[in-house]
């Protein structure tokens, strides 16, 4: 069986790909798409990936939203911190325990995003 190495990229429709792209580098500092050679892309550090169909009914995001981005971060409160200084709302702070902390955020366009602090093993 042919396995993949790990995710790409992402691609979704947006009403403004370059303001959200701008907002992407700002507040999470993800590169945008390079549009030429020369462009550097956004590589994100090794760490575990969560792959994981949900069902349609699922609560666990925005129910009009056929996506929800999870981000790996360092250190969530110091995160949270940056973005609520930067006027970016955030809530839904749970605790898992063996897995980390979460806390949700959304992007201009309505898109949720749940950052994640991994459990330091």
């Amino acid at each position: 069986m042919a396995q993949v190495l790990g995710i790409g990229g992402f691609f979704f429709r947006s009403d403004d790909p370059d303001a959200l792209a701008r907002w992407y580098e700002t507040h999470l500092g993800i590169l945008p798409a390079p549009a030429s050679p020369t462009m550097q892309p956004w590589i994100s550090e090794q760490g575990v990936t969560i792959f994981s169909p949900f069902p349609k009914d699922s609560d666990y995001f925005p129910e009009d939203r056929g996506f929800m981005l999870n981000f790996r971060v360092a250190d969530l409160d110091a995160t949270l911190k940056e973005l609520n200084a930067a006027g970016i709302e955030s809530g839904d702070e749970v605790e898992m325990e063996g897995i980390g902390r979460f806390a949700r955020i959304h992007d201009p366009e309505g898109n949720p995003i749940e950052l994640w602090e991994p459990i330091q093993s």
